[in-house]
């Protein structure tokens, strides 16, 4: 399924029905006052967050969203029927914006926001009735429903966020980890949409991880996948960057000719790190400063396992927490939810907006 994380809809809401004009037109009634009923209301739009969804692409193939309009009033006193809301579900993490003005931030299961406002409906000439009009001639129009175009823009809820280069292993240890199940093979950008999983650490823990697609140098510009998926950590309270020297073409090059030192592989891993570093600093200085779990990934390699102890000190001295793990193995899998999970819970969530 194609991902769509921000597109544009027109929301209509119902117009209220008229009001009726008539005259009561029984025998034995010889002189029948007025009797026309009022109109009915017409139709909201609500936007109502659904867990079973994580992209907006429906909205591409059907942007216009309109409520059903009321019904006119009838003779005898006859209200006319109030039109149906038009309930459309978004994706949790959906926020809405109006002439680039947040307006509702939908981040709750089964959140509602009422989008636009149906219009009333018009009174009936029987309501006009009174001691100096006793037959008025007139009755009211309903009211036209609310009529707005709206940006929607996804951002995923998650309490962690993986980050790294691509290829680097984040697909692998969301699967491991949880029960989703994210695209997983051997060549890079094999992730293209935010995957969530929930973690159960124990009966009693459990939280949300977000593997976001890799970033390249010059994500925050706009390059690769860019901007359009650094916005997805942007709700998370913490972040899990995983390095993997194994994807360093230098790296693998020496390897095989027999000719790889430590300097190199130091320098290839905390090349990673910084990379990542300057790209979430460059989109936000606040999500930067997030608490970080560094993992090398794929430790089950032995030059992975060698530029974790190269790197551990100077990573840890930065105030990041530093393991290797191994999806594949198992190793430093049960340290890392350990982890993750204290991380999430000391910290204060981010600032939310609400609607």
């Amino acid at each position: 399924m194609k991902f769509i994380d921000e597109t544009r809809v027109i929301a209509t809401a119902g117009s209220g029905g008229n009001g009726a004009i008539s005259w009561r037109r029984e025998a034995h009634v010889p002189m029948g006052g007025p009797d026309g009923g009022d109109g009915g209301n017409g139709g909201a739009v609500v936007f109502q967050a659904d867990t079973g969804l994580n992209t907006l692409i429906d909205f591409s193939f059907n942007p216009l969203i309109k409520a059903e309009n009321g019904q006119p009033g009838g003779p005898s006193g006859q209200t006319g029927r109030s039109g149906k809301d038009a309930v459309v579900s978004v994706p949790i993490g959906t926020q809405v914006f109006y002439k680039d003005k947040l307006v509702a931030d939908i981040a709750s299961p089964d959140a509602r926001w009422i989008a636009a406002k149906g219009g009333r409906g018009g009174k009936g000439n029987a309501f006009f009735k009174s001691a100096t009009n006793r037959a008025p001639r007139f009755a009211q129009s309903g009211q036209e429903g609310e009529s707005f175009e709206f940006t929607l823009v996804l951002k995923s809820v998650a309490d962690v966020g993986l980050v790294g280069f691509p290829n680097a292993g984040k697909s692998t240890y969301v699967a491991r980890v949880s029960a989703a199940s994210p695209k997983v093979a051997d060549y890079p950008f094999t992730t293209i949409k935010p995957s969530l999983g929930v973690v159960v650490v124990d009966d009693s823990r459990r939280f949300v991880v977000a593997d976001i697609p890799g970033l390249i140098p010059g994500a925050h510009e706009g390059k690769g996948l860019g901007i359009q998926f650094l916005k997805h950590i942007e709700r998370t309270k913490t972040l899990m960057q995983l390095i993997d020297v194994s994807s360093n073409e230098s790296v693998m090059t020496a390897e095989a000719n027999g000719e790889l030192e430590d300097d190199l592989l130091r320098q290839a891993a905390l090349e990673q790190f910084e990379k990542i570093d300057y790209e979430l600093r460059a989109f936000s200085e606040e999500v930067s400063k997030r608490p970080r779990l560094v993992a090398f990934s794929k430790c089950d390699l032995p030059l992975n396992q060698r530029a974790l102890q190269l790197c551990r000190e100077q990573l840890e001295t930065q105030g990041h927490g530093v393991i290797g793990l191994s999806s594949a193995t198992g190793l430093g899998i049960a340290e890392s939810l350990e982890s993750l999970y204290n991380l999430v819970n000391s910290e204060p969530s981010p600032p939310q907006h609400s609607s």
